[in-house]
Parts: C-alpha cells; sequence; structure tokens
C-alpha cells in the first residue's frame, strides 16, 4: 500500500481506489462490495478526502452519489496515480525483463484484420507482456486514453489534443465497394434513395462515405447498419447499397468477392491512421516497447 503524507492526515493509496468505486458506481454501498469493506468505511474514507482537499467530493441525490466539479478532478489524478503505481509494480516485478499488460485501442477493422499479425509480433520481441484490445468509435477511445482505461489507442487522423501524443503508423487508400454488376458508380448515385451499408455512427468510414456523398450534393441516402466488415461485404454483393473500405483489405481479404471498387476523389481517398498516447514523463517500459515499434514506418 503506498502511503501519501499530506499536511493534516494520512492519505493512502487504498482511500483513492474507494473514492475512484464510488465515483465510477455511484454509491457507496456498491464501492463498499467492489473494494472488500463496509459501507461505513467508505463514508469514513470519502468524509477525510474531503476533509484533506477542504471541498465536498460528491453530492448525494436520492440513492446515488454523484461526483462534483472537485471530484472529476480528483478522478482524473486518482486513475493516474492508480495507472502509475500499476507501472511502477510492473517495471519492478519485471526488472529483468519488460512484462505487464498494455490496453490498446482499435477501430473495428484493426481488431478484425490487424490486432492477430500486431500480437504476434510484438509477442516475439516481448513475450512477457500481455496485449489487451479494445475495439470502439474513435470518439469513445480517444476518451478512454485520456481517463486511463487505454495506454494508447490506433485512431483516425486528424487529432489535435495537447494531451496526447501521436506517432504516425501508415496511411490508406480507400475505395468505394459497389455490386459488382456496376457499370457507372454515377448509376447507383442517381438512386432515390441511394442504398449505403455502414458500421454505427462514430466510426471513421462512415463519416468519410458520407462526407464523400455531400461532396457530391448528395443528401438522402438509406442506411444499413451493421457490425463487421464481412457483413458489409455480403450486403454490398448483394446489391443492398454502396459502402467504402482501405483498399488494402479489400485486395488482401476480399479480392474474390462478386464486388466492384471505384476510386474516391483525392482530398478523401487518404486515411491516416495514427496512434495516440497520454502525454506524460512517465510510461510504463512496456508500453514504451509497444510505441518504439511504430516510431518509424510500419504496418498496423
Amino acid at each position: 500500500m503506498i502511503i501519501l503524507i499530506t499536511n493534516n492526515d494520512v492519505m493512502n493509496s487504498n482511500d483513492l481506489k474507494i473514492f475512484e468505486a464510488a465515483a465510477t458506481l455511484g454509491s457507496f454501498t456498491k464501492a463498499a462490495e467492489a473494494t472488500f469493506t463496509v459501507q461505513s468505511n467508505v463514508t469514513a474514507r470519502i468524509k477525510s478526502l474531503e476533509e484533506e482537499f477542504e471541498t465536498e467530493l460528491f453530492k448525494r441525490v436520492s440513492r446515488k452519489v454523484v461526483l462534483t466539479e472537485a471530484g472529476e478532478t480528483l478522478l482524473k489524478y486518482a486513475k493516474k496515480i492508480g495507472n502509475l503505481l500499476n507501472d511502477a509494480k510492473n517495471d519492478i516485478q519485471n526488472s529483468d525483463q519488460i512484462g505487464g499488460t498494455v490496453r490498446i485501442g482499435c477501430i473495428e477493422t484493426t481488431m478484425a484484420l490487424k490486432a492477430p499479425d500486431i500480437i504476434n509480433s510484438f509477442s516475439e520481441s516481448y513475450p512477457a507482456v500481455e496485449l489487451e484490445f479494445h475495439s470502439a468509435a474513435l470518439s469513445t477511445l480517444v476518451h478512454d486514453v485520456l481517463n486511463y482505461k487505454l495506454d494508447a489507442a490506433f485512431v483516425i487522423a486528424p487529432i489535435n489534443i495537447p494531451e496526447l501524443e501521436q506517432v504516425v503508423v501508415r496511411n490508406e487508400k480507400l475505395l468505394i465497394l459497389s455490386p459488382s454488376g456496376t457499370n457507372k458508380l454515377e448509376d447507383i448515385l442517381n438512386e432515390d434513395p441511394l442504398k449505403i451499408v455502414v458500421f454505427e455512427k462514430g466510426c471513421v468510414f462512415r463519416s468519410r462515405l458520407e462526407t464523400w456523398l455531400s461532396s457530391k450534393g448528395i443528401t438522402r441516402y438509406k442506411s444499413t447498419v451493421l457490425n463487421s466488415i464481412e457483413g458489409i461485404i455480403n450486403f454490398v454483393e448483394a446489391g443492398l447499397g454502396i459502402s467504402i473500405l482501405p483498399e488494402e483489405v479489400i485486395n488482401t481479404y476480399y479480392s474474390g468477392r462478386n464486388i466492384k471498387t471505384f476510386p474516391v476523389s483525392k482530398e478523401l481517398n487518404t486515411m491516416t491512421t495514427l496512434l495516440v498516447y497520454r502525454n506524460e514523463e512517465l510510461h510504463s517500459k512496456a508500453l514504451n516497447a509497444f510505441i518504439e515499434q511504430y516510431r518509424e514506418p510500419s504496418v498496423v
């Protein structure tokens, strides 16, 4: 247990764990269960923190507790401290080799098609490091890196956030997908309504397709939402709409399918993948090792 010496009291790392549990669960009772203690102790530790920081950390609303503005600030620091302690523990316990866990976020295509190669390549050099992959929309990935839920994430440029460092991983060319019987893309674009096959809102490919359609003056279209690349290929192949995906994905995994591809306008046909991570002085050895492999051009 880490002891933090303050002006008026002794605060230990467990106080922050209890505080974080209460903040996350919105309940002192649930926080007690999660931290294997009793509710009276949770109440006492939160009160001690509020006295130490001379401010209210929670507002009591009915049966829930909600963070105040000061509580939100402390939560960020609590997560940062917890992350540093975990990194320190891993680095000390694995002093003879690099070990620990690195939590990586990525968009759906990276998860489905690239994650196995990333894991295999990295594991050859760092067998004691465990990589955890989590897929989500761009906004969620950025939020989770900033809030210590992820150590780093593969995202799509541009990202301009001072709290995040970034490494350019690669540039990809995008192509429009249509059924194999399409002679001219204009024939489909003239349909009313136009049908498109896309991931959920927040997906970078959906956003790029909608931007491309808007550039052509098309604002009315019917969307079919799917949650897998295979599903999108199947629906396009069946004539249920057009879509957009990276050229490499199509050529590598779906070149034999009954689909046809068309180029995207130059302004919108390139997608840049970045690896983003928190702008901090200290990172775990495992995270540094993962970042380092992308400081030069590589393949995700």
